[in-house]
């Protein structure tokens, strides 16, 4: 018997051991518990599928997760007793319940997430993960969504894992040995997708605006949706870019195979495409695969900004919903109603700030409800609250161009905000800023 088989035997019994139903493993949570579920497409769905079945039987277990794909049956009315959740950002299927009082919301740093749950400032009792399928040393991979898991995982007196076969294998900072894991349920299923519209008319405006700010041997955060898809659009004749950013999606992967996506340039491992997690469809999870190209690192390594500022050019490409005339940018919520969260938007602005030819960009479509509403206010809409301060904002970019408001006095800003804003309402900024004290 080889070493290899020898050491496949000893943990391949106990693996089996653990192997339970999704009813089963949903059975070792216990009203009042504290759960935490895996970000984004790592959520296991069977597993709480199976622990909302049990709804009757269960009161006041907290749950506790960044963005989700997929259902989120336990934020409905009909569960309120059994389940509350508590958003550590906010995402399309738990809106709804958060402004409507079934559930919290967290404002917190991405990058600090890790720390509060290890140092037990958010305590946990049950980490529920999905992980790859386990390796010869039985090592199993965190897969698509590496972030906050480690230290969820960590933090839990109870791990419950669905081991999906379908589940890339990633590399970096990505693997947890089965002997971590209290019950193990296998699933063959595919993970889910988030296939991107082709940008419209305004994104790629805004596209082509933020790609005039990238240099040659940038560094890149981006984001996902239309409008970092339009600028990766616009980078095809750039050379020697890298990634070091919390997510991608499938729009890098163009670049990759052209060979503009190097990583060369890059300080913090160089040659390779730095990432937390992963959200796209099954190409870009097929690339990610046991793909030495890419590093996976947990949330507060990749959204350090300490270590985001050791890049040079570091280029951090975010979004908003507003921003004001003094350059305060809302980015979480809409008036009074919660929205999405903190994320890595305020990590990757100020890393980019400090390094060394850095440049931190907010990118806005200029209007809202088909061109009824500004989105460049003169002050922000009662109830908003502030992610980025003016303090921290450098360029902010709509369709219309770019205003660079760093080291600018309030007035000089307004201006600067005014003739990025759209024609339509730019009189009414005018007439609207000359109220103000300091304008």
């Amino acid at each position: 018997m080889t070493s290899t088989t020898m050491r496949h035997s000893a943990w391949l019994s106990d693996y089996r051991k653990k192997v339970v139903s999704p009813e089963a493993a949903a059975s070792h949570i216990r009203s009042g518990d504290r759960v935490y579920i895996q970000s984004h497409a790592a959520a296991p769905l069977p597993i709480i599928e199976a622990l909302v079945a049990r709804s009757n039987e269960l009161k006041g277990v907290e749950i506790f997760h960044i963005l989700t794909m997929g259902p989120a049956h336990y934020t409905e009315a009909q569960y309120k007793d059994s389940f509350r959740l508590h958003a550590l950002f906010i995402g399309p299927n738990v809106r709804s319940a958060v402004n409507e009082g079934r559930g919290s919301y967290t404002p917190v740093f991405l990058s600090e997430i890790p720390g509060l749950l290890q140092s037990g400032r958010l305590p946990l009792d049950v980490c529920l993960i999905q992980v790859s399928p386990p390796d010869n040393h039985g090592y199993c991979s965190y897969g698509v969504s590496v972030d906050c898991s480690v230290a969820a995982r960590k933090s839990a007196r109870l791990v419950i894992a669905e081991v999906n076969q379908q589940m890339p294998r990633t590399l970096g900072r990505s693997f947890v040995h089965i002997t971590k894991l209290d019950y193990i349920v296998e699933s063959d299923r595919p993970l889910p997708e988030l296939v991107g519209k082709p940008p419209d008319q305004v994104a790629t405006a805004i596209g082509r605006n933020v790609a005039s700010l990238v240099e040659d041997g940038a560094t890149l955060q981006l984001g996902i949706g239309a409008i970092p898809d339009a600028t990766l659009h616009f980078l095809t004749e750039k050379k020697e870019l890298g990634i070091h950013s919390e997510m991608f999606s499938d729009g890098i992967l163009d670049l990759v195979e052209a060979g503009v996506i190097t990583n060369d340039c890059k300080t913090v491992l160089p040659g390779k495409i730095a990432v937390s997690f992963v959200m796209g469809t099954k190409r870009l999870y097929d690339f990610v695969d046991n793909n030495p190209f890419v590093e996976f690192q947990t949330s507060d390594f990749i959204n350090d900004p300490a270590i985001i500022a050791q890049n040079s050019k570091m280029t951090a490409i975010n979004s908003a919903l507003q921003v004001d005339l003094s350059g305060q940018v809302c980015s979480d919520s809409i008036g009074e109603q919660l929205y999405s969260g903190f994320g890595g938007q305020v990590d990757f602005v100020r890393g980019a700030a400090r390094s060394l030819n850095g440049k931190p960009i907010i990118a806005l479509r200029s209007t809202a409800k088909d061109n009824s509403i500004s989105r460049i206010v003169t002050h922000l809409s009662h109830g908003s609250g502030v992610v980025t301060s003016r303090a921290d904002v450098h360029y902010v970019v709509t369709e219309y161009g770019i205003a660079d408001l760093y080291g600018r006095d309030l007035k000089t800003r307004a201006r600067a905000l005014i003739e990025i804003a759209h024609p339509d309402f730019r009189e009414k900024l005018e007439k609207e800023a000359a109220t103000v004290p300091w304008f």
